[in-house]
């Protein structure tokens, strides 16, 4: 075992639960919970009023890997950083600069912190490499209470299954189809799929995209049901990979989204400059 799976094993959810999330996201989950929070933000387009906010805004259509990136890096140097260290501090301030500047209700901004607890946990539950432990999903969970407080959301569940949930309820009342949705919806998936794909195999691969996501989703969002056989291909393509990786070395150095070279920031970024403005 390398000495951060050891720490992991030792460390208190009650105390040192932003030492948790951060091995579980540079170490031991790096790539996993990347994508797991990438179809956390990808699962809060299928709510209007969500969609038409990105929508009117207008800066998610104009430059949509800028708003990506911002959005990454943000919470990226919270989780690297720590909440409470300067970089945190200056994400979080940022954050809250931009959407203190739209009418946002308590209720989305709960939904979306919600989707930030229990996506990780379902997706390691069907591709990790092994399930997130008791102990790391009561880190997370007071991981996002304490960053839920500092961006001034009301009522923030207790337990994961608080969360859960919310977050079961709030889809059921709140997923239905506008094209609002469709447009970033569209746009998100493009733009996640040019990651991995030449822009001309990008129409190819959407309807992989659409296999991860459950019907609700998809009709939510639009996008056509894809053939059961390619379902679970998926499936079991991702289920194959976390099979390999409990065979393979623990990674041993961190996988830091901060020090990611990224298009939009060529020559590095500044915190205080991520994001949209007046």
């Amino acid at each position: 075992m390398t000495a951060w799976s050891n720490e992991l094993q030792s460390l208190d959810p009650e105390t040192d639960y932003e030492r948790i999330v951060y091995l579980l996201s540079v170490y031991e989950f790096s790539w996993d919970i990347e994508k797991a929070l990438e179809f956390a933000l990808f699962r809060t387009y299928a709510v209007p009023s969500i969609s038409s906010l990105l929508s009117r805004t207008g800066a998610f259509s104009k430059d949509t890997r800028k708003r990506y990136d911002d959005t990454e890096l943000i919470l990226s140097e919270i989780a690297e950083n720590g909440q409470d260290s300067d970089p945190g501090r200056k994400a979080i301030e940022r954050m809250n600069d931009m959407h203190g500047r739209y009418r946002i209700s308590n209720n989305d901004m709960l939904y979306v912190l919600s989707t930030f607890v229990v996506e990780p946990v379902k997706w390691l539950e069907r591709f990790g490499k092994r399930a997130m432990r008791p102990a790391e999903i009561e880190a997370s969970v007071l991981y996002y209470q304490a960053l839920g407080q500092k961006m001034g959301i009301k009522d923030i569940p207790l337990k994961f299954v608080e969360f859960e949930e919310y977050q079961r309820a709030y889809e059921a009342t709140h997923f239905h189809y506008e094209d609002t949705n469709a447009e970033i919806g569209c746009l998100t998936r493009d733009l996640l799929l040019s990651m991995y794909l030449p822009n001309w195999l990008v129409p190819f691969g959407r309807p992989a995209v659409h296999a991860l996501c459950d019907p609700e989703l998809r009709d939510a969002m639009g996008f056509t049901h894809p053939p059961r056989w390619l379902e679970h291909a998926m499936v079991t393509g991702l289920k194959l990979r976390a099979s390999l990786l409990r065979i393979l070395p623990s990674r041993r150095r961190p996988r830091l989204l901060t020090k990611r070279d990224r298009p939009t920031y060529p020559s590095g970024y500044r915190i205080g400059e991520l994001g949209t403005f007046k």
